[in-house]
């Protein structure tokens, strides 16, 4: 509470026969009620905020279990696979890879969603199936951002697989090396 403190000690100059002396008012504040007040507030809005879990996507994963002839097959027409390589290289090809490698095309992150567009639009959602496939010099990074393209462009059936010995030599080649044969997966 604030009090108000008399001071009855003399202060100020008479100027005269029967002036009186002001008596001096000091103000003092007492805080005690404010920071009671300030920690109730602060316990309170403690109390009522909700923590922010973090946001992620839940990533169905098949049974490795499954006999090959039970795994899913995509119709080749609606089947599109991204390699991903070094350095933010990403590779595709549309429906089954050629023998000789024509359908074979490079990219980068950003032209790669135009290329998912137009497929998603030419395809039918039911037969589109996106298959990423990273090499071992693909870092993490890269294919999470595959992945956040999946859902940015809502494609809903995508697949992350083990690339082949054939598309990983396809990339060596690209990139300027020699394959190697232990290279690459399945």
């Amino acid at each position: 509470m604030a009090e108000i403190a008399q001071d009855s000690g003399g202060g100020g100059h008479k100027k005269g026969p029967g002036v009186k002396k002001q008596a001096r008012k000091d103000a003092r504040v007492d805080m005690t009620p404010m920071v009671d007040l300030g920690f109730l507030l602060i316990t309170f809005f403690i109390f009522t905020t909700t923590i922010n879990s973090p946001k992620a996507f839940k990533l169905n994963v098949p049974d490795d279990s499954a006999k090959d002839e039970e795994q899913t097959q995509a119709k080749a027409s609606g089947a599109f696979t991204v390699l991903l390589s070094k350095s933010n290289h990403v590779y595709y090809y549309e429906g089954q890879l050629q023998s000789d490698g024509s359908n074979f095309k490079s990219s980068n992150f950003k032209e790669i969603r135009n290329e998912l567009l137009r497929k998603k639009a030419s395809t039918a959602e039911k037969d589109l199936v996106v298959i990423i496939k990273p090499n071992e010099e693909a870092n993490y990074k890269n294919v999470v951002d595959m992945l956040d393209e999946m859902q940015i462009l809502e494609i809903k059936r995508y697949a992350v697989v083990d690339i082949a010995e054939g598309e990983n030599a396809l990339i060596m080649i690209t990139e300027g090396k020699s394959p190697t044969p232990a290279a690459g997966g399945k």
